[in-house]
């Protein structure tokens, strides 16, 4: 799996764009692998999607762990990446270095960390235990209130600045790649031409090196509002509520079994 992940960094300079999913069980790890993707994350959005909470920070290293493991049994092919939750280096102090590796003695080929107050000094620390690290910027969902709420982010020249430089910092600490989350698609444009590692867009417009989405979003299998960015390519929720009423009706009318 290494050596995807390294082939998968490299395609940047190849020219060839980057495809990412989320996934948080067996199956759904399975399919996606079958499929080809390039890069599945285990999110912390599993606590929305999957688990019914209000936030991400609600979720913690446990539930993370327990996901993750059943991710790694069903990708043969293709690398996962985990998400740091917001307990794995909260408060400061917290041992970031030993929860990063949990996740990747759990196969991980590297870990997830939301810009945060600290997020240069836990990656810095990251780094140097050799946990390779994919940073993220713009709109982070770990600290969304601290940033007006879930809104595009970068849209001021100020802001904007910040953003950058949030990037390039990254960069130089060490980090592998880039989520860019919710940003003007110019920024987006400018961050990825700044930077040497790829950037991964989500609602970050097409000029990113690579794209990802939460798969519940991209196939209907979500209660949740989803983003006005997201495309939905299948609606299997529809489907199987559909199945659901069929099999409800035939039980009750003595057709099945």
């Amino acid at each position: 799996m290494i050596e995807k992940w390294q082939q998968i960094l490299k395609k940047k300079s190849q020219g060839l764009k980057i495809s990412m999913l989320t996934a948080y069980d067996y199956p759904t790890a399975v399919l996606l692998d079958q499929a080809g993707i390039d890069l599945l994350l285990v999110g912390d959005s599993l606590a929305n999607v999957v688990l019914g909470l209000d936030s991400t920070t609600q979720v913690g290293m446990a539930e993370m762990l327990h996901h993750t493991k059943a991710v790694i049994r069903g990708s043969k092919e293709t690398p996962v990446v985990g998400d740091m939750p917001f307990d794995a280096y909260q408060p400061a102090g917290s041992p970031a270095v030993m929860n990063a590796k949990q996740l990747m003695g759990a196969g991980c080929v590297a870990v997830k960390v939301e810009w945060f107050e600290r997020c240069l000094e836990v990656t810095e620390a990251l780094v140097r235990a050799g946990v390779p690290v994919i940073g993220h910027v713009g709109l982070t969902p770990q600290t969304a209130e601290l940033l007006g709420g879930f809104k595009m982010q970068g849209k001021d020249e100020k802001s904007a600045a910040r953003i950058m430089t949030q990037s390039l910092l990254l960069e130089q600490t060490g980090c592998s790649a880039l989520v860019l989350e919710c940003v003007p698609d110019e920024l987006a444009q400018a961050v990825t031409q700044a930077l040497k590692i790829p950037t991964i867009g989500i609602g970050a417009g097409p000029f990113c090196d690579g794209q990802v989405l939460v798969t519940n979003d991209m196939l209907g299998l979500n209660s949740r509002k989803v983003p006005k960015f997201v495309k939905k390519y299948a609606d299997i929720g529809a489907e199987i509520q559909k199945a659901a009423i069929s099999y409800k009706r035939e039980v009750e009318q003595g057709n099945f079994p």
